[in-house]
């Protein structure tokens, strides 16, 4: 069994994404093109806490799974893309799971 950590990372992964995108095709269009930077400063302050408890576990999952130095990276390096985190859950998060499930 292991522990909920990898579970954790990937639900987090999928919220900072969706965070992500929110801001960038929703609240800062309304911001700059409809003069209402309030929905931007809501879901801002949701994507920056999201961003770092993103940040947090994936340095905890590195040191509790031994990712190594590239799959370290470019899980940190996923938080800035658009869609980056999507990538890093289907690339290194959920075989990283699988594997941990097989033993």
């Amino acid at each position: 069994m292991f522990s909920s950590t990898i579970k954790t990372l990937r639900a987090l992964a999928l919220w900072e994404g969706l965070s992500f995108l929110l801001i960038l095709f929703v609240t800062m269009p309304l911001k700059y093109l409809a003069d209402m930077p309030a929905p931007n400063q809501v879901v801002g302050m949701a994507h920056g806490v999201l961003f770092i408890g993103y940040i947090a576990v994936v340095i905890m999952a590195r040191s509790e799974y031994g990712m190594s130095l590239k799959q370290t990276f470019w899980s940190l390096a996923a938080s800035i893309l658009p869609f980056g985190t999507f990538v890093a859950d289907s690339r290194i998060f959920k075989p990283l799971q699988q594997q941990l499930q097989k033993g």
